[in-house]
């Protein structure tokens, strides 16, 4: 180290620790000062936030936020955890936003979640003990009366029309709980009014007060059963339908018949077999893996679905590599005329949204009003079934996916092809080498290797490229033998997305199942694709 270099570090050194001794500006006092208080701040609105959602019933979420939350203080206020403030975001983020839906989905896939088992059994108990009807031979009209500043409620005769009831003066305002208002009977016992009663509301006044009205319960003279409000023109005793039983069973009032939770099939079931609706959700084990695989109705379509998924994804990314590659390296030709002009037009497909060139595909193939069947029909005189005949839907959505797909590896090959040193080429012209010898024997093996890690990724993207499918042919036509409904061009993602949303009852446990198999597949491809590659480069 020279005397200049010492004596510049020594230099800095003495201006940091001169800047260390100033002291504080008004800025650093003001944060120094309310650091604590904001901190203790923050902590008692997270603690409020889990506190929240704990009294909502979801425990679990209420633990993983308390468990954020923890991390988050810790590293942020705490000097041991100093280092870790600056992966702490990217770290919190990816177990969110990554880890948490693979696991979360995951578990889903081992339980019968759907549209028929959606709620928890203590929700679904919950929702059976809250159905009641109106005994309908004891309902009551009744008219609302204004007193002054406050409200008097008539019950009147069904038959006739005619006052029997009158309450006391109400105060209906946003009610909050059930207010309990007693009844007399206005033949039997007058109640002594001020003043006769008004004309009753019309029905647009009446509706304002809708919310109070149903929050009353009218007691009758003689009558246990208390009258609720039943809409804007009848109050009425309701009874229940259900009795909960101590050992966690209903027991239908109108006959007395028990229902049982059943924690194998999720519903509450009678000893005839008779089941509640709605269910609830109880861990199934490895039943929906199992009947990917075991269960016939739904191993033929799966089986050829995967099947079709790699085919899809492994010739979409072979046609790509070798079409973009090819135009690179003519682009690449320097006596070529109009380079620029030809690498625009080529490079459009890939500017444009791809879901837009979907859409102008599906006309183009369009059976009866197509281009492509009107160009083929005025040469060889056919129209073939685009969208009807398996064979040819799949060699649609290969050649759509190839065009779509083309551009980026075309523009990954030029950037690539500019690395290759041009005195490669220059020895093999002296060697007397030819085009299709440079390419085989210089440009592809210097090439694909930087572009191994993108194939694998274009391969991932393929595997789950759902958007294509559902704008092109939407998985049809469909297997015709199946219960399941599948479609011949679906792959798996887009059979999951039909299974948990569409057309098979929404069936979230088995798509969920499904989709941790293809993570696990891509994952388990890609990995391959990538130890082989790593090979052949070495």
């Amino acid at each position: 180290m020279n005397a200049s270099t010492t004596s510049a570090t020594m230099s800095t050194t003495a201006h940091r620790i001169a800047y260390s001794q100033l002291p504080p500006g008004p800025l650093e006092k003001a944060a120094r000062l309310l650091r604590w208080p904001l901190t203790l701040a923050a902590i008692l609105a997270s603690l409020y936030l889990v506190f929240m959602v704990h009294a909502s019933g979801q425990t679990f979420w209420a633990l993983g936020l308390l468990a954020l939350f923890a991390a988050f203080f810790y590293v942020y206020v705490s000097k041991v955890a100093f280092a870790a403030r600056y992966l702490f975001p990217g770290i919190a983020g990816m177990l969110v936003f990554i880890a948490f839906p693979l696991v979360y989905t995951a578990v889903i896939g081992f339980t019968n979640y759907s549209s028929a088992h959606l709620l928890s059994e203590e929700r679904v108990r919950e929702y059976l003990l809250e159905q009641r009807d109106a005994v309908e031979e004891q309902v009551q009209p009744f008219s609302l009366h204004a007193d002054g500043a406050e409200f008097r409620l008539v019950l009147r005769d069904a038959a006739s029309g005619e006052p029997r009831f009158v309450s006391s003066p109400l105060a209906l305002r946003k009610a909050k709980g059930e207010l309990k208002v007693e009844m007399r009977d206005v033949a039997a016992e007058p109640l002594p009014l001020s003043s006769p009663l008004q004309a009753a509301l019309p029905l647009r006044e009446l509706i304002t007060h809708r919310e109070a009205l149903s929050q009353l319960l009218l007691q009758m003279p003689g009558q246990a059963d208390a009258l609720h409000y039943l809409g804007l023109r009848e109050f009425g005793p309701i009874r229940r339908y259900w009795e909960a039983q101590p050992d966690g069973s209903l027991k239908r009032l109108a006959d007395g018949q028990l229902y049982k939770p059943n924690r194998d099939t999720g519903f509450f079931e009678s000893t005839a077999g008779e089941q509640l609706q709605p269910g609830f959700k109880v861990l199934v084990g490895g039943q929906n893996y199992a009947r990917m695989l075991l269960n016939e109705d739904f191993r033929g379509p799966f089986l050829a679905i995967f099947s079709w998924t790699v085919i899809f994804s492994l010739s979409t990314v072979l046609f790509s590599t070798a079409i973009g590659m090819l135009l690179a390296v003519m682009l690449n030709w320097e006596d070529l005329r109009l380079r620029g002009t030809y690498r625009t037009l080529l490079f459009l497909p890939y500017a444009v949204p791809g879901f837009i060139s979907i859409l102008v595909f599906k006309g183009l193939f369009n059976q009866n009003f197509g281009e492509i069947n009107a160009i083929l029909d005025a040469l060889v005189g056919i129209k073939p079934a685009w969208f009807a005949d398996p064979l040819l839907a799949k060699i649609m959505l290969v050649i759509v996916n190839v065009w779509l797909g083309y551009p980026y590896i075309m523009i990954l090959c030029s950037g690539l092809l500019k690395a290759i040193p041009a005195d490669l080429y220059e020895a093999s012209a002296l060697a007397g080498a030819g085009p299709l010898t440079n390419f085989f024997k210089i440009t592809a093996p210097l090439i694909i290797k930087p572009l191994a890690p993108l194939l694998v990724s274009a391969f991932a993207f393929n595997f789950n490229n759902f958007v294509l499918i559902a704008l092109l042919t939407d998985g049809r036509p469909d297997y015709l033998s199946s219960k399941i409904p599948a479609g011949q061009t679906d792959i798996l993602v887009s059979y999951t997305y039909r299974i948990a949303f569409r057309d098979s009852g929404t069936d979230f446990g088995l798509a969920a199942a499904i989709s941790t198999l293809i993570f696990v597949l891509v994952a388990a491809m890609s990995l391959i694709n990538l130890r082989l590659m790593k090979k052949a480069n070495q």
